[in-house]
């Protein structure tokens, strides 16, 4: 039955769709495949060789070949970034294996353009169904359940896992964008700039609209959305993990891993927390560190129950891309002259972003830009729109009946 009536509803969505809006939809998928187009010519084909190595060679000849600073070298063989660089590897008593690992290892972690261009077609196709598409134009609130149909949401979660995270492999991401700019600067990519360009790639998307690359296009990110959608746990997922818990995890993780990575704490810099606990390397199926393979498993596990517990509790560009939210210029927005705090965005929010909005909280929980919130308001007060024009304030009053109505609606309570 409930399929039938997800078809029913996907089939009068379509139907309510204006010739406006049919254009929009044709627009913005002819041009997010011509930019994953324009990314798939410019992208070098063949992919980029295993030069010959030897442990008869130093650090010194053997970084330019992997592109790599002579520091990023050493620490992926697992020696102190200020090792003799002159000295061959096999004096400094590296073998063979390990040299080709740790070359394999590093060439795995360097990609091309093609993936940025799929991660900004993926954002724009969710800008445009969010603010122009997700709503039928003339359509009243009476007719709000139809708004904002899950099926585009899940089907663009789909393509970002199979595409951004299994043929593409795991970098370029939004994750490694924030990691490898701190790595830069101890010396273990040879250009700061390259990569704050990348860290800024992925913001300029958080900004554009409201962490729209976490919550439509980042594939790990995808992939524990479609868990926590899989209709299991119902009664476990409607209890929610305060906000000022996760964060403060979440950011105590990042300080540790800056303590660690410049030597402020412990006895030698370049330590990476997170090369530890990488979920994106599922993506190119390496698992040589049990702590990589036990933090997918758990992650993905809690994952049905609890919402996106990595990007909750772990992600640095999660923690990052939650302090740029004050500035996009799209977003979820409460029409605060309308809004009667009947509950109803609260009880459908997994986290507590709705309840922050609500409460014109500056700093409010991550909003993820998933749409649960967007057909529920019974005075249609939330809506997904550019922070400027405001849209104009109207005063509606609620009876209690009618808000105790919405909240049993969406229990599924007669």
């Amino acid at each position: 039955m409930k399929d039938v009536h997800q078809k029913r509803t996907s089939t009068a969505y379509l139907l309510r769709l204006s010739k406006i809006q049919w254009g929009w939809l044709a627009g913005s998928v002819l041009v997010c495949a011509a930019m994953v187009a324009v990314g798939w010519f410019i992208e070098p084909k063949g992919g980029r060789p295993v030069p010959s190595l030897a442990t008869t060679m130093s650090i010194r000849d053997i970084a330019p070949k992997l592109g790599v600073t002579g520091k990023a070298l050493a620490r992926e063989l697992s020696l102190p970034l200020d090792v003799p660089k002159g000295k061959s590897l096999k004096e400094l008593g590296v073998a063979q294996n390990d040299l080709e690992h740790a070359a394999a290892h590093l060439l795995g972690h360097q990609s091309g353009t093609l993936k940025y261009y799929v991660f900004a077609a993926l954002v724009l196709w969710a800008l445009v169904f969010l603010t122009r598409l997700g709503r039928p134009d003339d359509s009243p609130p009476s007719e709000r359940r139809v708004w904002y149909p899950r099926a585009p949401y899940m089907a663009t979660l789909t393509i970002a896992v199979a595409v951004c995270g299994f043929a593409l492999g795991k970098s370029p991401n939004p994750m490694e964008g924030a990691v490898k700019l701190f790595k830069s600067m101890v010396g273990l990519y040879p250009s700061v700039w390259e990569k704050g360009a990348a860290l800024a790639f992925f913001l300029v998307l958080a900004v554009v609209g409201n962490k729209l690359v976490c919550g439509w296009a980042c594939p790990f990110g995808a992939l524990q959305e479609l868990f926590y959608s899989l209709p299991f746990f119902k009664r476990i997922k409607r209890r929610k993990i305060p906000f000022l818990l996760s964060n403060a995890i979440r950011g105590t993780l990042f300080v540790v891993m800056s303590f660690l990575l410049f030597g402020i704490v412990g006895e030698r810099k370049g330590f990476v927390v997170y090369h530890y606990i990488n979920p994106f390397n599922l993506f190119n199926f390496e698992f040589d560190q049990v702590s990589v393979a036990v933090t997918i498993f758990a992650v993905l596990s809690a994952a049905f129950v609890v919402y996106r517990p990595f990007c909750q509790f772990i992600c640095p560009f999660g923690l990052i891309s939650w302090l740029v939210e004050r500035l996009s210029l799209t977003r979820v927005q409460i029409d605060a002259d309308r809004c009667t705090h009947c509950g109803a965005c609260t009880h459908a929010c997994p986290l507590e972003a709705a309840e922050h909005k609500v409460a014109g909280r500056i700093f409010a929980a991550d909003c993820y830009s998933c749409a649960r919130c967007l057909n529920i308001c019974p005075e249609d007060a939330i809506s997904f729109r550019p922070v400027w024009p405001r849209a104009p304030k109207r005063r509606t009053i609620v009876p209690q009946v009618q808000k105790d109505r919405s909240i049993r609606q969406l229990e599924g309570k007669p």
